[in-house]
């Protein structure tokens, strides 16, 4: 498994607590009026569904099995006792599992989990995992699921990453771990995840990549309480939602606010994600975040004041690397790998007072078979086994173009970005647009030594801002971090940039 990183570490911290407001009324329904930093101003409706998610039936529909608060374990005896597609029926109050870490419910193949308003799963700080095992088409409405204090990278909820589950109008919440794992297929929607220890999700299967997932009109809020990268530097491993190896994903309606660390996290070869009309907000890091990835579409997102916490920490230290809200890290479009587009086009986003914009990286030494590849034993979806990437083939073609993550094919464009730095409460380095790599320098027997990736990625790769609005105080980075320019040096040649967009330095609306 990678993480972003530029030469090696990248580590996010955060002391600043965990604002969780404004959660004040149903999906779809008017913004509140602002009660602090999570307060959005984004005119597209937003999915807040923690404060009050619609109850669930409250009597057993016919044919379910009934189980029973009082019964302690009674959730899982059942389970085991019944058919696959049986429905279950929590009912109201606290239920329990057995006091073992390992007591978990495992479904059959087509169980359904209803609860009934006040129904709560409560793992009390025992129990692991709350929903387990290898069974398909598993799905939960109208339940609570907290307590439980699943390991580092495991969930709690569909812990075995089982393939076809929907989770419609839960809530995980206050769990060690990962609220919830994914498999293939798996639907959620109109869920809370909230409060997690590590991640709201982590979309990962060990061996295999997941296809065919829809995260939609979710709120994703406060995750990683642990502060997992504080306790394990570099570690890539926080987020309001990880996914690793995603073959197909689309990411729409939620509502990412208040994590600690990064909002959406694509990490090592996943491929086409459409990830539209979210608002993502107040994020201690980056709002999003695609690294060592293909082919995705951007668009109709709101990215309002992200970055904050880790963005001004980077700058304080005297890291002159321009931290971004998107950040592309060896992430582009590649027409060899089939998707619904053949390129990553970031389109129709309002990003509003953040720290920073966005940022398309490539790191020079990050490569198949490199010791600077984070994400250790993976190569590209272009050549499937590292051991290919190594002298002297790997100078050559095909291999010199395909043991890299290139970040390619960019298309940036009708975006609005607006930057009033009273409101961000900064002075230098929050207002960069950036396009750039490292000197390539290691390992020695590396082909991408020097400039080259940095012109690549520059000049060479297709990557385009165009048509765009700049509102505020912007500057530009390209090539490396020393080259920071204005708007007139972005738009002239070598660079080219922007064309069609406007400049306006005044900041506000």
């Amino acid at each position: 498994m990678g993480s972003t990183r530029r030469y090696g570490v990248w580590v996010a911290a955060s002391a600043a607590a965990l604002l969780v407001t404004g959660c004040v009324s149903k999906p779809g329904g008017p913004a509140p009026e602002p009660t602090g930093r999570s307060a959005t101003s984004a005119a597209r409706p937003v999915a807040r569904v923690c404060a009050a998610p619609p109850a669930g039936p409250a009597t057993a529909p016919a044919g379910a099995v009934t189980v029973d608060p009082a019964v302690v374990g009674d959730l899982a005896v059942k389970t085991r006792n019944s058919p696959p597609g049986t429905t279950f029926w929590l009912r109201p109050g606290r239920h329990r599992l057995e006091p073992d870490r390992y007591a978990q419910v495992l479904p059959k193949e087509g169980d359904h989990y209803l609860g009934a308003p006040g129904a709560v799963l409560d793992g009390r700080k025992t129990n692991q995992y709350a929903f387990g095992g290898p069974a398909r088409d598993v799905s939960l409405r109208h339940l609570t699921v907290e307590g439980f204090v699943a390991p580092q990278n495991e969930g709690v909820v569909n812990h075995d990453s089982a393939d076809g589950w929907v989770v419609e109008h839960t809530t995980i919440q206050h769990n060690s771990g990962a609220g919830l794992m994914a498999g293939a297929r798996q639907q959620v929607r109109a869920s809370c995840l909230r409060g997690n220890g590590q991640y709201g999700m982590n979309a990962y299967k060990d061996g295999a990549r997941l296809g065919g997932l829809v995260v939609e009109g979710n709120e994703i809020a406060g995750n990683n309480t642990d502060d997992w990268e504080r306790r394990r530097p570099g570690c890539g491993c926080t987020g309001g939602v990880k996914f690793w190896a995603v073959n197909g994903a689309d990411v729409r309606g939620n509502w990412v606010h208040d994590n600690r660390g990064t909002g959406l996290w694509a990490d090592t070869n996943n491929n086409d994600f459409r990830i539209e009309g979210n608002v993502l907000e107040a994020n201690d890091g980056a709002a999003l975040i695609y690294e060592t990835s293909y082919n995705a579409v951007i668009r109709n997102n709101s990215f309002l004041r992200n970055n904050w916490v880790e963005g001004r920490k980077y700058v304080e230290r005297g890291d002159t690397f321009p931290f971004a809200t998107v950040y592309l890290s060896e992430s582009g479009g590649e027409p060899r790998i089939h998707a619904r587009t053949d390129k990553i086009e970031i389109a129709g986003n309002v990003l509003e007072n953040n720290w920073s914009g966005i940022t398309l990286w490539e790191n020079a030494d990050r490569f198949c078979n490199s010791p600077a590849n984070t994400s250790s034993g993976d190569c590209t979806l272009l050549v499937p086994h590292s051991d290919r990437c190594a002298r002297p083939a790997i100078a050559d073609a095909p291999l010199y173009a395909d043991c890299r993550w290139k970040t390619q094919r960019v298309d940036i464009h009708n975006n609005r970005f607006l930057l009033d730095t009273s409101v961000v409460d900064c002075t230098v380095k929050c207002d960069r647009m950036a396009v750039l790599a490292n000197y390539g320098t290691y390992p020695d027997w590396s082909p991408y030594q020097g400039e080259q990736v940095a012109e690549a990625i520059t000049l060479k790769q297709r990557n385009r801002w165009h048509d765009n609005v700049y509102v505020g105080p912007w500057k530009f980075v390209a090539h490396d971090p020393s080259r920071v320019l204005d708007s007139g040096q972005w738009q002239a040649p070598p660079y080219q940039q922007d064309a069609g967009s406007t400049f306006r330095m005044r900041d506000g609306g």
